[in-house]
């Protein structure tokens, strides 16, 4: 086990250093803007192809726009947040990423699985999810504490 000491406060692994959370919730709100314009411009030539497909089955494919930006959004997810860098291009950006509280890398599934738990903590419950961070340890939120994740800066 690495050990340090940082402040006279004895740290064995870098998920109990406070440092790793300054900022995190600010950071995660603008990932999160910037991430709805990735997937955004991502949508923009797959909604040309259905829009094409529609035309050649005289409308029966323009169906797939009511799916088009969910299922968008879960290959962005799956590759970019359960890829090797455990973050999305708007953490990258802002310098964070998630990672489990037992040190094993995020997959693609729970990274589908967090951000579903995401959307469906704020179309039912949407001040919980941020006030929760307020309160809890790490500033984990609502999907974070049931999956066993935390939200962690990478410069630290």
């Amino acid at each position: 086990m690495n050990t340090r000491v940082i402040d006279g406060e004895i740290i064995t692994s870098r998920l109990d250093d406070a440092r790793v959370y300054e900022g995190v919730r600010t950071r995660r709100v603008i990932a999160c803007l910037i991430d709805y314009l990735f997937i955004a411009i991502l949508t923009i030539p797959f909604a040309l192809l259905v829009l094409l497909l529609g035309l050649l089955t005289l409308g029966l494919g323009w169906a797939l726009f009511s799916v088009l930006v969910p299922i968008v959004a879960a290959i962005y997810i799956w590759n970019t947040l359960g890829g090797p860098g455990q973050a999305t291009s708007g953490m990258k950006l802002m310098g964070i990423r998630l990672e489990r509280l037992d040190g094993t890398r995020i997959d693609g599934l729970t990274a589908l699985v967090h951000s579903v738990l995401f959307w469906a903590g704020n179309a039912i419950l949407t001040p919980l999810v941020l006030l929760v961070t307020l309160f809890s340890d790490r500033k984990r939120a609502l999907h974070d504490l049931l999956l066993g994740t935390v939200v962690t800066r990478t410069d630290r």
